[in-house]
């Protein structure tokens, strides 16, 4: 039986047996339903979750181990029967409990509970299968490829024909340029919009410039990218680069820097208009009944008690500059390598995980493989910059009654 009919039955079995459950409830109890520990609707409920949770266990427990290949095709096909058997036992041991002193509230919730817990779990389980998949095929890679070579070679490129240079330095060079200068322009202009619309803006303007501000969140990035080739690389490479005899390519890292930094301001922006808008009013009050102007009170009381959630503001945006990936193959180009020139092309590491793993390739060979290490290194500079803002928050976390 397929899954998809089993389930269908075992909803089928769920419903039926919350109206079994509901009815035997009603008949156990006569005429005086407060005798009975819970009501009838729980009863119902018991029954019902009973009946469909054994079929779902079954049916999961089935999903994993088939793709982990442990289950064959055709026993597969028969997990449909098991489930539906689950269920049926299910449903008959759960209508023989009900009785004036079954707990069937109790078991409604611990029940809920065990889902809520399993929901949970979802990230954290999802989390550790990313991070353990990334470090057996790293290990895979480090294998066939010198890791001191990878780490700090300042070569990128490969050659699926063998006599490959897989330094990540270049990628990391340019990853990390084209963040700073899209933090250099999100932040200050971020920030300086949040305070704007919390401190001095009517609310009026507030209603309008807010939403206008977080347009820019909703438009895709290859739209971003479009931008940065079409208009601001051509622009920047006509009036800044030529004269200056800098470049004379539309693609640059300045072009990808200013389009990201566009993109990442209403990131900035909201989540910071929201944390200034949390500091208790009467901080500010106090500033200013003690003389202070406003300008004083936001940058001496306002500011520093929001620190810890702009920080979190600012590592959100720095986390979504260093896994862009659109913007710089259309504003930057793919050229992996190692300079301070701004209107050069250049390139990250997100790009050449999708490079190396596009196409008809060899999943085996180390030219392929290296995207893995590539991503492992992104997570470990992503998480390091949470390490680090994490220590900030708590340096300067500060309580308020």
């Amino acid at each position: 039986m397929p899954l998809s009919w089993a389930l269908l039955a075992s909803l089928l079995l769920a419903i039926a047996g919350y109206l079994i459950g509901r009815s035997r409830a009603y008949a156990t109890a006569g005429s005086d339903i407060r005798s009975l520990h819970s009501r009838p609707t729980y009863h119902g409920a018991s029954v019902a979750l009973m009946t469909l949770t054994p079929a779902i266990i079954v049916m999961i427990a089935a999903s994993i181990l088939r793709m982990a290949e442990v289950l064959s095709p055709e026993i597969v096909s028969l997990v449909g029967l098991l489930a539906l058997a689950a269920a049926i036992a299910g449903l008959g041991w759960s209508i023989t409990r009900i009785g004036v002193e079954y707990q069937a509230r109790n078991t409604v919730e611990r029940i809920v509970m065990g889902v809520l817990i399993f929901c949970s779990s979802i990230a954290i389980l999802t989390t550790a299968g990313i991070v353990l998949s990334l470090i057996f095929e790293t290990g895979n890679f480090f294998q066939q490829y010198n890791w001191l070579d990878f780490f700090f070679g300042t070569e990128w490129t490969p050659r699926f024909q063998g006599n490959s240079e897989l330094g990540v330095l270049p990628l990391l060079w340019g990853t990390l340029y084209i963040s700073l200068i899209a933090l250099l322009v999100a932040v200050p202009i971020g920030m300086f919009a949040a305070i704007y619309m919390s401190e001095y803006a009517s609310k009026r303007v507030r209603g309008i410039a807010k939403p206008a501000i977080e347009v820019l969140a909703g438009i895709p990035t290859i739209v971003y990218g479009l931008f940065a080739l079409i208009t601001v690389g051509p622009m920047l490479r006509d009036y800044f680069a030529e004269p200056m005899g800098l470049g004379s390519s539309g693609s640059s890292v300045l072009t990808a820097g200013l389009v990201m930094g566009i993109m990442l301001i209403p990131f900035v922006s909201s989540l910071s208009d929201d944390i200034i808008n949390a500091v208790p009013q009467s901080m500010r009050d106090g500033a200013l009944g003690l003389g202070s102007t406003p300008s004083e009170t936001i940058r001496q009381v306002v500011l520093p008690a929001a620190l810890p959630g702009v920080v979190g503001a600012v590592l959100l945006a720095a986390s979504r500059a260093i896994g862009e990936t659109m913007i710089v193959v259309l504003g930057a180009g793919a050229a992996a390598r190692l300079g301070l020139n701004p209107f050069e092309a250049m390139t990250t590491i997100t790009v050449k995980i999708v490079s190396q793993l596009t196409g008809d390739n060899d999943f085996a060979a180390p030219e392929t493989l290296v995207a893995f290490a590539l991503g492992l290194t992104l997570f470990v500079i992503t998480l390091g910059l949470n390490i680090v803002a994490l220590y900030i928050v708590r340096k300067y976390r500060e309580q308020y009654e």
